[in-house]
């Protein structure tokens, strides 16, 4: 099976899951705090995926660093958290850095991939974007585990659909694709087609 078909199958696969997952509400049988350390541990699993299976490492490894980076665009959907249902049902303070940081990053990804611009200077910006980027998921993580240890049971919205895509789907996937950028760029040393 071809390297992109076998990453669809598998991407649409974890989506129906997750969709499942929220829908017959099976992530309130988990303890809250092993629902902050979701979104880490599939990140993980999806991260290591592509480093163990050869096709999806090759095909990993020739995608352009501008297809890593405009998958985060999609973190515009942070203005849910801050304008939507979400901004009533969660506490306010991961609203505020899931929300914020998410639209800022979503926003910036955009210029930072399509701008006219050299390609040492695409590079420069995808360094200092990653860096940023990188920096806001782990917030958004750090404050879901701070939830999931202190006030376990302001975590529960993220138990129910559409709320509880974010650490099964969506949070991971963000953090993988992150990941892979950042694991390129070492590897590569910023070089160009990096």
């Amino acid at each position: 099976m071809p390297a992109a078909l076998l990453l669809r199958v598998l991407l649409w696969g974890w989506f129906a899951a997750s969709v499942a997952t929220g829908h017959w509400l099976l992530l309130r049988h988990l303890p809250p705090a092993a629902l902050s350390g979701l979104p880490p541990a599939l990140a993980a699993l999806l991260w290591m995926s592509t480093r163990r299976i050869g096709a999806l490492r090759d095909w990993c490894d020739a995608l352009d660093s501008r297809a890593l980076v405009l998958i985060q665009a999609v973190r515009a959907s942070g203005l849910y958290f801050l304008l939507g249902e979400g901004a009533a049902e969660l506490p306010r303070g991961l609203a505020l850095i899931a929300g914020a940081g998410d639209l800022v990053v979503a926003v910036m990804a955009l210029p930072v991939a399509l701008a006219p611009i050299s390609e040492a200077a695409r590079v420069r910006a995808i360094r200092i974007w990653s860096v940023a980027s990188l920096l806001s998921l782990l917030a958004s993580c750090g404050e879901l585990l701070r939830l999931g240890t202190t006030e376990p049971l302001r975590l529960l919205p993220f138990a129910v659909l559409p709320l509880s895509l974010y650490p099964t789907f969506l949070l991971p996937l963000l953090l993988a694709a992150q990941t892979m950028l950042l694991g390129r760029m070492i590897r590569r040393g910023d070089g160009p087609g990096a």
